[in-house]
């Protein structure tokens, strides 16, 4: 708890002194500072799968979430693209009709996350609701046992984006260490080791990506995008998209999604680079990092690399599904 000097000591010099209002303003700063202190989470045992109160303790509203047919979910393993892929597609269904959207509202905004759920904060599920775009756009990073069935029932399209693991795990890193509402990570190896263990949240990338992409074979409508294809070629994942969501952007309309999705613009633009959120701390690591394939070798020691290989053989023995660690 933080705590002003109340008159014991040597008592202030005039120039510190403090109207009314200075004050309460003091005290909301305070207060935030307070709260920000009180943020981190513990991991815990959510039916099975490592979570967070933040995405539990909206539970039955999440899963009693009502789609509609023409929603558009964004499913993805944490720090695997997805707001890059959210900003993409708020940009091929609204960038010409709505242009001021991607200029005056915030990607969580645009995007909303399904399952968040901070207190003084609107809920995911509340944002999601109040919509009145069409299609809406969610995201979420839910196991595919956890999405509401909803979406299912209302066989609505679900865009799901894999990125290989040893990248993920450095960029998850990097996350928690700039994201005051997840857990500690501790150092790189202590995480690396959690991650390989499932012990972050939202689980296990081996048995969030592995079931997910199981689902593909009796869901018609998920569609599957490899961050990894998503560097080496825009353009060409940008077609493939647009195929899979029945869009057909003239080719100016095309030109211009290309630019504005590019790394270095999204990076500096306010609205999509999460700056507007005082959970996180970009002065420790910036949300939009890098986002290049095979950063990983920047931190992975050999020894690192040469067991992770090895539990990563053991876990996708039985997936067909090569993922690229390097362009």
């Amino acid at each position: 708890m933080i705590k002003r000097n109340e008159g014991k000591g040597t008592p202030p010099s005039k120039h510190l002194a403090l109207d009314d209002s200075e004050t309460q303003q003091l005290d909301s700063a305070l207060t935030e500072v307070e709260m920000d202190q009180q943020l981190r989470p513990k991991l815990i045992d959510f039916h099975g799968v490592s979570m967070s109160k933040y995405f539990t303790d909206n539970w039955d509203d999440i899963q009693n979430f009502q789609a509609r047919p023409d929603d558009v979910v964004i499913v993805t393993y944490p720090k695997a693209g997805t707001t890059w892929v959210s900003q993409i597609l708020d940009l091929l269904y609204f960038g010409k009709t709505s242009p001021e959207r991607q200029k005056t509202i915030p990607i969580y905004d645009r995007v909303p996350f399904l399952e968040i759920f901070i207190p003084s904060h609107p809920k995911g599920t509340e944002l999601a609701d109040q919509l009145t775009t069409s299609p809406r756009l969610i995201k979420t990073h839910l196991p595919v046992q956890f999405l509401p069935k909803s979406f299912w029932e209302q066989n609505c399209r679900i865009i799901c984006v894999v990125r290989n693991a040893k990248d993920c795990a450095v960029s998850y890193y990097h996350f928690h260490r700039m994201n005051n509402i997840q857990p500690e990570p501790g150092d790189w190896s202590t995480f690396l080791k959690d991650f390989m263990d499932g012990k972050v949240v939202f689980g296990s990338w081996y048995d969030h990506v592995n079931s997910w992409l199981e689902k593909k074979e009796t869901y018609s409508k998920l569609y599957v995008v490899f961050y990894e294809d998503l560097v080496e070629d825009s353009g060409r994942e940008l077609d493939h998209l647009c195929s899979f969501l029945g869009l057909c952007p003239s080719p100016e309309e095309k030109e211009s999604v290309l630019t504005k999705m590019t790394f270095e613009n999204m990076k500096k633009d306010k609205m999509a680079n999460y700056s507007t959120l005082t959970v996180m701390d970009q002065k420790v690591s910036p949300f939009m990092r890098k986002g290049k394939v095979g950063d990983w070798k920047n931190l992975f020691t050999v020894a690192q690399n040469e067991e992770f290989d090895e539990d990563y053989k053991e876990k996708m023995k039985n997936s067909t599904i090569k993922f690229r660690t390097e362009l």
